[in-house]
């Protein structure tokens, strides 16, 4: 059959098959473990640290969207949230696991390979959404498969927050419309500030900076081309 797009699911699994497979590409780059890449340090980001530190963020269901090796939900997990952690790669989720029993969490995260907008997940509702580096992986037609994600899961009141490439700093600037031209995404997307208040409008934006560098042997992550922002969903709904 020639004719297959019907649905909207349709279009977005048409659209993704214009760049390409991610899944491979993650496996390897989680299976070297001795690679020089900052992402893979069991530090937490200073960000979120920091948001816990001020109470603007406290204990309850939390959902870390591409959680790699598992740093944040770790964090998350000892500073007393029920975790639920995806990532899409096997690679990434056993390394994350066996850190979780490295840890000795009694209530550690629970870690699920899958595809954020497919896995099955025990709550319907968290008060926390996180996102270290997910979001600026995904090809502009999955902003709507984002977009629906976050209004389903995250509860009235809770709270959002994302780190991504900074424009400016690191990541593609190309328009939306020449990265299918492309077919890739250059490593990644870089967004301002400005663009992610608009992405997620309907969300209350309580701090968007660049994240704060850290030194070398730091307990924190923090480098100084990625951007964050914490937002708030309203309370009544």
């Amino acid at each position: 059959m020639n004719r297959t797009v019907r649905t909207t699911e349709d279009v977005l699994g048409l659209l993704d098959r214009l760049f390409p497979p991610t899944e491979p590409f993650w496996d390897g780059f989680y299976a070297d473990r001795s690679a020089d890449r900052p992402f893979f340090t069991p530090a937490p980001d200073e960000n979120l640290v920091s948001y816990l530190d001020r109470g603007l963020i406290t204990p309850g269901r939390a959902l870390d969207l591409g959680c790699g090796p598992g740093r944040n939900a770790l964090h998350l997990a000892a500073a007393g949230f029920e975790v639920d952690a995806v990532d899409l790669s096997a690679t990434a989720v056993a390394w994350a696991e066996e850190r979780a029993r490295e840890a000795g969490l009694a209530a550690g995260p629970r870690f699920h390979r899958a595809d954020i907008f497919e896995v099955e997940l025990p709550h319907a509702r968290y008060d926390l959404v996180y996102d270290s580096g997910c979001l600026h992986h995904l090809p502009p037609h999955r902003r709507i498969s984002y977009l629906a994600l976050l209004d389903r899961v995250l509860a009235p009141g809770g709270h959002f927050a994302v780190t991504a490439f900074a424009a400016g700093a690191m990541g593609s600037e190309r328009p939306d419309e020449e990265l299918y031209r492309l077919g890739v995404l250059e490593g990644g997307l870089a967004y301002s500030p400005e663009e992610l208040r608009s992405l997620f409008r309907e969300l209350t934006p309580l701090e968007l900076r660049p994240m704060a560098a850290q030194a070398p042997g730091s307990a924190l992550f923090g480098l100084p081309f990625l951007l964050t922002a914490l937002f708030r969903r309203t309370a009544a709904l």
